[in-house]
């Protein structure tokens, strides 16, 4: 079946680094787009950083532009969400998303406290 599993997140300290993991299984990803989201507590989902299927194009939240970096490893069909530079306003649950024929998956996500 398919499924996305995010991994990665926990505690770190202002201006810590943290990469995030999202493996896919049951289908291959290497043809599609793939994101990370997150969502705070009672807020809405927002997009971070997004990828095409080949990694040659990528687009970021302006609020993490040139500190997160969206990579990805096809023939492991991961992909990866480099975080550097981390704030406090950067906790929160973090998810992986594809973009499939028309229809998305997305992972349960994993969770990132940035905090002294």
């Amino acid at each position: 079946q398919v499924q996305l599993v995010e991994s990665g997140g926990g505690l770190v300290q202002p201006g810590g680094s943290l990469r995030l993991s999202c493996a896919a299984s049951g289908f291959t990803i290497s043809t599609y787009g793939a994101s990370w989201h997150r969502q705070g507590p009672g807020l809405e989902r927002e997009l971070v950083a997004s990828i095409s299927g080949a990694g040659t194009s990528t687009t970021y939240a302006d609020s993490v532009r040139g500190r997160f970096t969206i990579f990805r490893d096809n023939v492991a069909n991961m992909v990866y969400l480099e975080m550097t530079s981390l704030k406090p306003e950067d906790s929160s649950v973090y998810y992986c998303k594809i973009f499939k024929l028309g229809e998305y998956y997305w992972g349960k996500g994993t969770l990132v406290t940035v905090s002294s």
